[in-house]
């Protein structure tokens, strides 16, 4: 049967932001009301994504999801960096086009985030088929005097564009001192940056009044949300490492061929994600991809991880390394480089040490994603099975008020970590209601609570990007998953557990007895039905 209807909870109220151009929360004022212009920094695709990735698409997604429960007619648009010095690197140690290799990491890069649930853009224009605009741009700013070109390059000239510095709160002198001298006659001043880099041999080019070449990396972004969200637009988003020199550049660029003094009305920046206290880094080793991390945990464990701590703060992702032969933990730097194990001396595989990463931080979001998927499976089992006439009554305070406990703090600078913890509460109450027995719990609460929690919980759902799974397919691939981490054979223990209930059934209970110790020692637990066993991790 289905859920009775229930009275929704007040829709999210206008959503307040800490705006890092003005270091304050303040309520979201929209150009056009109804409508909100989003841009997003998107990967420059030149391999695998990793969970700084992860969490820069996150974010903007949650923010989509929160600005359309409101109700406003979102224009999401994240562009795809498909030509860069990166991607042209890894293209001739491949052997292989650039255009090629934008094309596969752009194509792993969207299924990366469909894994994580992320909704897709509204466009997601590429930065090769935006050249005529970035040159439209590039010239402008000539024109103006605060770019000029250079033996094919074209560089913006920082120090005629007075409110430089103003997002990331430099200012051009301490810049200049500590800027590293570098070997580029071109530049007339160390702190200028390219716009056009004039073309190299064998690299991909474009036709310019300055020359075969190609756009600088800043420049694109300029351009291409000026196409498609007009010169000045509501709010621009990307990770915090992007504030200088990127966005800082991207001000310069578009308020300085646009002449008037707004580029985006709005700048939100999450923060850093690090590994055992230091910050992510390809450089150091550190880093894992999407790919090998869900791989080990349900995607939705990641991004309830990723969600659980307020989007300004470093995300920080604890990593244990375990000696594949003996368990024991490994340093930082055998971890990296390999070796043998300082305890047993066994040879280490650097692959294989990958695919026995422990995080114990995820490992605990794993546990409550599940504890929140079992929760909803016995609410909507016992909803359904209540019959025709359902006992009226009204739910639990606690639940009754969570939903508008939950977007309140959605509201509040997209707080998912307080928005996450407001659930706590209502799930407490609700297993306690469904754990009762009969003659404790009024039958009308009990009923009218678990009917609400579920109505309610859909909209925490599609905000969160998190829980829109049926809760016994979900909780059977997690099973699944955890016991290929374990590297536990899935159809062996499949198989004795039917020898136990087959056992059971011919009432050989020493068998049976021993069958069940045996699969605790791998750590499997047996739940006994009237007819078969499961069993979980």
């Amino acid at each position: 049967m289905e859920a009775p209807s229930v009275a929704p909870s007040p829709p999210i109220a206008q959503i307040v932001l800490y705006d890092t151009m003005t270091a304050e929360k303040r309520p979201l004022a929209l150009l056009e009301p109804g409508r909100c212009g989003l841009y997003v920094c998107g990967p420059t695709v030149y391999d695998m994504s990793h969970i700084g990735h992860a969490r820069a698409a996150i974010v903007p997604d949650v923010l989509v999801r929160a600005l359309r429960a409101t109700g406003l007619a979102v224009t999401y648009v994240r562009n795809i960096t498909d030509i860069d010095d990166k991607i042209i690197r890894r293209a001739a140690a491949e052997g292989v086009s650039p255009e090629e290799i934008a094309a596969r990491y752009t194509e792993e890069y969207h299924r990366d985030l469909a894994s994580l649930g992320c909704v897709a853009p509204d466009v997601e224009p590429r930065v090769t088929e935006n050249i005529d605009g970035i040159v439209e741009m590039i010239g402008r700013l000539i024109e103006r005097g605060l770019a000029y070109a250079q033996d094919g390059d074209v560089y913006y000239r920082v120090a005629r564009f007075a409110e430089y510095g103003a997002l990331s709160g430099r200012n051009l002198g301490d810049m200049r001192a500590g800027a590293r001298v570098e070997v580029n006659e071109r530049k007339d001043d160390p702190l200028d940056f390219a716009l056009w880099k004039g073309a190299k041999p064998g690299e991909p080019a474009w036709t310019s009044p300055w020359g075969e070449g190609r756009p600088g990396w800043h420049i694109e972004c300029s351009a291409m949300s000026r196409r498609y969200l007009g010169e000045t637009f509501d709010i621009h988003a990307g990770g915090r490492d992007l504030i200088f020199p990127h966005h800082e550049n991207e001000i310069a660029q578009s308020q300085g061929a646009c002449g008037h003094g707004t580029f985006a009305r709005h700048w939100l920046h999450n923060g850093f994600v690090d590994f055992a206290g230091e910050k992510m880094s390809k450089s150091l080793g550190n880093f894992f991809t999407i790919r090998e991390v869900v791989a080990l945990y349900p995607a939705e464990a990641l991004r309830f991880f990723i969600l659980g701590v307020h989007y300004r703060s470093g995300v920080n992702f604890d990593v244990e390394v375990p000696c594949p032969s003996c368990g024991a933990p490994l340093s930082a730097e055998v971890q990296q480089h390999g070796g043998t194990c300082p305890s047993c001396q066994a040879a280490l595989d650097l692959d294989e040490l990958r695919r026995g990463l422990r995080f114990p931080g995820l490992e605990e979001a794993d546990e409550r994603v599940a504890a929140i998927y079992d929760a909803l499976a016995r609410a909507r089992a016992f909803v359904d099975g209540v019959g025709p006439a359902p006992p009226s009554g009204d739910p639990s305070a606690a639940i009754a008020g969570m939903l508008s406990r939950f977007r309140a703090a959605i509201a509040d600078d997209l707080n998912t970590a307080a928005a996450i913890a407001a659930l706590s509460e209502p799930l407490r109450e609700l297993n306690r209601l469904l754990s009762a027995k009969k003659k404790e719990v009024d039958p009308g609460l009990r009923y009218a609570s678990a009917a609400r929690f579920l109505a309610d919980f859909s909209a925490v759902s599609e905000q969160l990007g998190i829980f829109g799974a049926e809760p016994a397919l979900y909780l059977a691939a997690r099973r699944d998953q955890k016991a290929a981490r374990r590297r536990l054979d899935t159809a062996q223990v499949d198989e004795m557990v039917a020898q136990r209930d087959r056992a059971r059934a011919e009432k050989r209970w020493k068998e049976a007895d021993a069958l069940r110790d045996a699969l605790a020692s791998m750590g499997v637990l047996i739940q006994d039905g009237v007819v078969s066993s499961t069993w979980t991790l």
